[in-house]
């Protein structure tokens, strides 16, 4: 049997059961990666974005300032002390804090902590000894526009400004910021809604693109269909994808005959000249494995 902890990584990321798991594994040599494709030309896993499933414990922030925003995380070992009012001030602190370093988690943990003497990375663990639990400031990101607003929106809120599910929207725009508030806050839903993994076609990652046309030409030669054929089936494929992973190419979730690129284009022959320039979406825990402890029991009980 291929190792524990890769059964339950490949688990957890397609949904298949351990033993086509194992044998996935088997057949590729343990490589994750052509496992997974393994078991979609099979069949046998959507294989879409499971590990949007996987959930940790902690909190997404936003914090905006003029025309700068930032997101951040910050995790905790308990949901108990995710709702604890100290723990909550202390990950607004770190979103203030965020400002003017990037997605750069190290350049944060070195500044000055607010007013005091000692870094961010200092009051981390002054705050881990305070709290009694073990805490991380995983990620952050950055968003700027020269002429516009970026938007925030905190799905699933447990306070202000912090929740579950963190999006930011840069907007590029001459429009009243009020207009460009409420069309922001509806394409920020969209996307904590959609959970789309690009901006634009062009801004796909090749190499995705590359593995999913891969996985799609197998899945239609398995159809027995000519190549002439096949190449027609990749290229409606292919655009429905776009239409699955990329933003703009999306259908509105609030009207499903209209794409993103079209709302935006609609608003902007009323408003001139606008167009989103990048958006950031943090799902709490979002490819954190939690500890199951019956999955040794349920491999156990299989292999006797």
């Amino acid at each position: 049997m291929a190792d524990l902890a890769l059964i339950k990584k490949l688990r957890e990321a397609t949904g298949c059961g351990i033993a086509d798991c194992n044998k996935a594994l088997a057949e590729n040599g343990d490589d994750f990666e052509k496992s997974v494709d393994w078991l979609r030309k099979k069949g046998l896993s959507a294989a879409v974005k499971k590990s949007g499933r996987i959930t940790s414990e902690g909190a997404v922030a936003v914090a905006v300032d003029g025309n700068k925003a930032v997101v951040v995380e910050v995790n905790s070992e308990t949901d108990f002390v995710a709702r604890n009012q100290k723990f909550q001030d202390f990950v607004f602190a770190v979103a203030k804090e965020s400002f003017g370093c990037g997605d750069d988690v190290e350049k944060l943990k070195a500044k000055k902590f607010a007013q005091a003497s000692h870094t961010v990375d200092e009051e981390l663990k002054n705050q881990i000894g305070v709290i009694g639990e073990n805490i991380n400031i995983r990620r952050i990101s950055n968003l700027e526009v020269t002429q516009g607003t970026v938007v925030s929106y905190i799905h699933n809120a447990t306070a202000p400004n912090m929740g579950k599910i963190a999006v930011l929207v840069a907007f590029e725009s001459k429009a009243e910021k009020a207009k460009l508030e409420e069309i922001g806050k509806q394409v920020a839903m969209h996307v904590a809604a959609a959970k789309p993994d690009s901006l634009s076609i062009e801004s796909v990652d090749p190499a995705k693109l590359q593995r999913e046309i891969e996985v799609l030409k197998d899945q239609a030669r398995a159809s027995g269909k000519p190549e002439s054929i096949i190449e027609k089936m990749i290229e409606g494929r292919i655009r429905k994808y776009y239409e699955e992973v990329v933003l703009l190419e999306q259908l509105f979730v609030m009207d499903d005959k209209l794409k993103i690129k079209d709302l935006i284009a609609n608003f902007a022959k009323e408003n001139g000249e606008t167009k989103i320039s990048a958006f950031k979406l943090f799902i709490l825990g979002e490819g954190i494995e939690k500890k199951e402890n019956d999955f040794a029991a349920e491999v156990a009980s299989m292999t006797k």
